[in-house]
């Protein structure tokens, strides 16, 4: 199995010519054409398949385009899964991280509701200048602002339905594949041998239904609010309170976990879209026969107040996982640091923040800039009166602002990382080089060089302090805002306060949060050209899976619109596969890169009858390295001492020290006791020093190439690795 970025069959299996003997098109097994010849370092009389399932997430270009304008919501759903170990005792931090989840569809539906029915019809159709020589707006002048308001809150409601489309396409792609439908929905508590725990479709669809009814609340919601500007009517005032427990009741439905019952979601979910309907279809039918709605200069009623108190929970919401995370923090049971020093939860939950609130300050502010003709207005610089106000809310200048200085941090906490660490890393490389080659002559010493370089740069993944600090403090100035959002203090107004004037430090607080502003903007654009360049490039395409690769790997059980999980279509396969081929006679399981942790994932999947027959062995592994330390609660030292004993310890794992992603996964020093407390863990890992020679061989022109992560199934150690497992297997085979 490849890992990340979608190798082809043919380069898994080294040969030209292949064939697809199971799957499809998305996801299948290969194996090299009948009469073509051998795979590359396949082992005598071991017959070599490749699973090709790249194409899940690199495969269809506009699934992949899509997928860049759901980063925040793939950040949400990956935050619970870098959990600590502690269980999540009554399940608070699942409710916790599925609410922040739901502030981010409020948060992307905000933005929608601000660009259309805030700064178009509110802010500009009604005055002249703005809407001149603009017939794609002068029309929505002819109508009363009500129906207005009412056809411009159409744009958020049909973003919400392409949502929906793109994860219940998603579903039917890539989930439920094998699931039972009798089966229960994962539970956050589960391991990964917990039976069905990749099946997350009826998860994903309950969630799908509250985040459309919550988007939906939110913009009936705004458009009661705005047509209480003249004051609100007792049929205004009942909608808007329908509207607001339309909002709390999907709110509360957050807070609990899916149904286990089919019976009782479908009757939570039906009462939720008689609501959903009955509410929505009132609201606008109120709006479209409201016709007397006075204008008030600025921000749309109630809009920049509802923006505030957004910020505020998610505020909130961050510092009630934070401290949840803090008060649930262990030291694993074999002493490894988490990647993220146990606070990987808060801080992707934040990240996701952050990146939202980017996407949606870049849609507003780009809203802006193309209606108000070339002006930038702020408190200290109004638009001229004839063109209308087109200011964005606070919290949008805050979001920018702040965007611009956690630029700014990450850059010097990266730079600062690579500079701090270097001496310490090239020492360690050094070491590993003076062990490896101590009779080099003098000669190769570039060569050296070259080596020890390579392994010092290896290790810079694990070097995250200042990159941590960094997190710390792009988090506090966030949260800092909410304070001065709540009293509607924007960047150039506390400047202006504090300087005691409008001109001088106003005025330069106004340039950096303009700065601020396009840099944000040119993010998303960026973004936005990527996932241009993804539809027109299968390389682009690839680049941008990687990402996602690693992102989606998890199934969705904080947010719906995140992309779909891959393995839920992926783990399901494989264990069907391999338990076919196991009836047939002994399996070895060859997992590189991220596919070793689908390799892990589908035999902790395996009925336990097969195990027998079955062998694993890992190359380039990222599994203690990296997502141990991520995922401690999923994928830690006791998942993979549970591995190893269902295999009886068939297992192998090949590494490099030039390789930046795998790595050992049971090294322990003299002396120490065995990690899982079995002694055949020492035999799990076999080093392979890379490069093999430093010094040029007679019969070769050049030395040796520096392998590192890819390849390791073409080296002696590989194929004497699989000949050693099919050996034990066979010698299980004749001892019962």
């Amino acid at each position: 199995m490849h890992g990340v970025s979608g190798a082809s069959a043919e380069k898994i299996l080294g040969n030209p010519l292949t064939v697809r003997v199971a799957g499809d098109r998305h996801a299948g097994f290969y194996r090299v054409r009948p009469g073509a010849g051998d795979p590359g370092g396949a082992s005598a009389g071991v017959v070599v398949e490749a699973y090709r399932w790249g194409a899940l997430t690199a495969g269809a270009a506009v699934r992949t385009a899509s997928m860049l304008l759901l980063l925040p919501f793939m950040l949400g759903n990956v935050a619970i899964w870098l959990r600590p170990t502690a269980p999540d005792r009554f399940g608070l931090l699942g409710a916790l991280c599925r609410l922040l989840a739901g502030s981010l569809t409020v948060a992307f539906t905000l933005a929608v509701v601000g660009a259309t029915m805030n700064l178009v019809g509110w802010q500009c159709v009604p005055y002249v200048e703005c809407r001149a020589d603009r017939s794609y707006l002068s029309w929505l002048a002819a109508l009363p602002m009500g129906p207005r308001l009412a056809v411009l809150a159409l744009v958020p409601l049909a973003l919400l339905r392409l949502f929906w489309a793109i994860g219940a396409r998603s579903a039917r792609a890539f989930e439920g594949f094998g699931a039972s439908t009798r089966q229960q929905p994962m539970q956050m508590t589960d391991k990964l041998s917990a039976p069905g725990f990749w099946d997350d479709e009826r998860v994903a669809s309950w969630l799908r239904h509250i985040h459309v009814g919550l988007g939906a609340g939110t913009v009936d919601v705004g458009l009661l609010l705005a047509l209480s500007a003249g004051g609100q009517s007792p049929v205004g005032s009942l909608l808007l309170d329908a509207a607001l427990g339309l909002v709390a009741f999907c709110v509360a439905l957050l807070c609990l976990p899916a149904p286990k019952g089919h019976g009782r979601d479908r009757s939570f979910l039906r009462l939720l879209w008689v609501i959903v309907v009955v509410v929505t279809v009132l609201s606008f039918g109120y709006a479209a026969f409201t016709y007397e709605v006075p204008v008030v200069a600025g921000q749309l009623p109630g809009y920049e107040g509802t923006i505030t108190g957004l910020v505020a929970v998610q505020g909130v919401l961050l510092i009630m996982i934070g401290v949840l995370t803090v008060t649930r923090r262990r030291t694993p049971p074999d002493g490894a640091r988490p990647v993220l020093r146990g606070f990987g939860t808060p801080l992707v939950a934040a990240m996701s923040v952050s990146v939202a609130s980017a996407f949606t300050a870049a849609l507003v502010f780009r809203v802006a800039d193309q209606l108000d003709r070339g002006h930038i207005p702020d408190p200290i610089r109004p638009n001229p009166p004839a063109l209308g106000p087109l200011e964005p809310p606070v919290a949008y200048w805050w979001a920018a602002l702040a965007g611009l200085i956690a630029l700014l941090i990450v850059t010097v906490a990266a730079a600062i990382t690579l500079l701090a660490s270097r001496r310490a890393r090239r020492a360690r490389a050094q070491r590993v080089v003076d062990e490896d080659y101590p009779d080099a002559p003098t000669a190769v010493a570039p060569r050296l060089g070259v080596v020890r370089d390579i392994i010092a740069r290896s290790h810079i993944a694990e070097e995250f302090g200042p990159v941590l600090i960094a997190f710390f403090v792009i988090s506090s100035v966030g949260l800092a805002t909410v304070v001065l959002d709540l009293v509607g203090i924007g960047p150039t107004q506390l400047a202006a306060r504090i300087s005691g004037e409008h001109d001088g430090k106003a005025v330069l607080a106004a340039y950096v949060t303009d700065a601020g502003i396009w840099i944000t903007s040119l993010l998303v654009i960026g973004l936005l050209i990527l996932g241009f360049r993804a539809y027109r490039s299968p390389e682009t395409r690839r680049l941008v899976a990687v990402l996602w690769d690693l992102g989606t790997f998890w199934p969705r059980t904080v947010h719906p619109f995140a992309p779909p999980c891959y393995a839920a279509r992926a783990v399901p396969e494989l264990a069907k596969r391999v338990s076919a081929l196991a009836e047939q006679g002994p399996v070895v399981i060859s997992g590189h890169s991220h596919g070793s942790a689908l390799a892990a994932a589908t035999i902790l999947q395996l009925p336990p009858a097969l195990l027998p027959q079955v062998s694993l062995l890992t190359h380039g592994c990222p599994l203690r390295r990296i997502y141990a330390r991520l995922y401690p609660a999923y994928l830690g030292q006791q998942t993979l001492c549970e591995l190893g004993d269902r295999l009886d310890w068939r297992w192998r794992n090949l590494w490099r020290d030039t390789d930046p992603i795998g790595g050992p996964l049971f090294g322990r020093h003299r002396d120490a006791p065995f990690p899982c407390g079995n002694e055949a863990t020492d035999t799990v890992d076999l080093r392979l020093r890379d490069p093999r020679a430093v010094t040029i061989d007679p019969a070769d022109t050049v030395p040796p190439p520096i392998e590192r992560h890819w390849p390791y199934n073409t080296q002696p150690q590989y194929q004497a690795a699989v000949r050693e497992l099919l050996d034990r297997q066979a010698a299980h085979d004749d001892d019962h």
